[in-house]
This record gives structure tokens, sequence and C-alpha cells, in this order.
């Protein structure tokens, strides 16, 4: 399940922080977020993909911790990006 170009452009045209922004933390979090949904329907259909569910864990670690430093950096920046995305409840 490739990463689409019309879908990228998308979550980076909503959640770029200037005009040439590609890889802000904000970005990065953004996108890896949309993989692991993606990813997340994919385990529903592939039960037994256990070497992509290790990939799956390690975009969510790593988003852990992109969420975390913006967390201690930019504190409304971070609340703003976990709302957009809608991470915590």
């Amino acid at each position: 399940m490739p990463f689409d170009t019309e879908a990228r452009a998308e979550v980076l045209k909503q959640f770029k922080v200037h005009e040439s922004d590609t890889g802000s933390t904000q970005v990065q979090a953004a996108l890896l977020t949309h993989r692991i949904n993606q990813l997340q329907d994919h385990f529903k259909l592939h039960k037994k993909d256990h070497t992509g569910r290790l990939g799956l864990l390690k975009m969510v670690g790593k988003r852990r911790r992109l969420m975390a430093y913006l967390k201690k950096h930019d504190l409304d920046a971070y609340r703003k990006l976990v709302q957009d995305l809608g991470l915590r409840k």
C-alpha cells in the first residue's frame, strides 16, 4: 500500500508551518499518523503480516518521540497538533 503523492501533498498543505515546509516536526508527525492509519486498515485484512506490524510499531515509536520533542519545545503547537490529528481523547 504505497503512500500516494496526492495524500502526501494534502497532509503537507494542512500541517506545514511555512511555505516551503516539508520536514518540520508537525509535518513529520502528521505524515506518520496518516501512514499509521493506512497500515491499521491493512492489518484488519492481513492479520498474519508480522513483519509489517514490526514496521508499524517502529512508526508509532518514532511519532511518539517526535510528539515528545514538540511537547517539550512548543507546547501550543503540540496541543494544536494533537487536536488536529485526533490522537488523544
